[in-house]
């Protein structure tokens, strides 16, 4: 059973069938206010060639690559920490221990609740108060951190959860204590079947990056903000940042399609390959 079949049921036939209608309005939706706004913009000169033209000169996309190095590092180090922390928080929720279980539990319930804008001003407001004032990069990366390790940890009890009990009992039953047979046994099933999910919480990630610009650090939106003021090109600006972070999104939305496709898939092969061998020679 695949983790995210814990976490959701399957569309019926009805379901699917709506999801489809309501897939096609969106879109139709959605290309007839990009057509007003297009419209719009050409109304006001905002499509003519010399406001798009210092976008395609280097310099410009020199400064927003710079940003764009900086939102890759904070998320990459974000990612890496809540990861992390993520497994810990979810080793901890299924242990049999009452005295960490409730902790963890506690943890992941309560962060879950608390916007990540929220713990941005907490770090950049209330913990200088107390004599800890963190560099700029650390003002980013610790309330993403604290945030996303409460969604990952639960993608991973999901993932940990869909593992057969067999495993377990198993590596126990080979001499390992528990927490060997968790890291050595079930972890690694566990992270394969939900890496997927891991892929997409990372990419929401990348976009709470953006929030950077509250602590005034030089990510990719902050940096849009003071070319935007720089050049007094404020439609143009946002729009080319705006389709960086569509590109970005869009790839890494495909990796978790295509790994969740081969996930799929993989079941089936083997299964396909296993019985050729299993039936009797004659």
């Amino acid at each position: 059973m695949s983790a995210s079949r814990l976490l959701f049921d399957e569309p019926g036939p009805r379901a699917r069938r709506r999801i489809r209608i309501a897939t096609v309005l969106a879109v139709v939706a959605a290309l007839a206010l990009v057509g007003l706004a297009l419209r719009q913009f050409a109304d006001n000169g905002q499509l003519a060639a010399e406001r798009w033209r210092p976008y395609g000169t280097w310099p410009m996309w020199r400064y927003l690559l710079e940003g764009l190095r900086s939102t890759l590092a904070a998320a990459a180090v974000s990612i890496a920490i809540s990861a992390a922390a993520g497994v810990a928080l979810a080793l901890g929720r299924l242990s049999p221990s009452r005295w960490l279980r409730l902790p963890c539990a506690a943890y992941v319930e309560i962060v879950r609740t608390v916007p990540a804008l929220l713990l941005v001003y907490i770090v950049l407001f209330a913990l200088p108060r107390y004599g800890l004032d963190l560099p700029l990069f650390w003002k980013l990366v610790v309330p993403l951190s604290v945030s996303n390790a409460a969604a990952f940890a639960e993608i991973f009890r999901a993932g940990i959860r869909s593992v057969e009990r067999g495993q377990l009992e198993a590596g126990l039953a080979l001499g390992l204590t528990r927490g060997r047979a968790m890291r050595l046994v079930v972890l690694p099933q566990a992270a394969r079947r939900v890496l997927p999910s891991l892929v997409s919480q990372s990419a929401g990630l990348l976009k709470d990056t953006s929030l950077g610009y509250v602590v005034s650090f030089a990510e990719l939106l902050y940096s849009g903000k003071v070319l935007a003021n720089y050049n007094h090109l404020l439609i143009q600006t946002y729009l080319v940042v705006a389709l960086v972070y569509l590109v970005i999104n869009a790839t890494l939305s495909k990796v978790a399609r295509t790994l969740e496709a081969r996930q799929r898939t993989r079941p089936s092969r083997a299964v396909a390959d296993a019985v050729p061998a299993a039936q009797p020679t004659t």
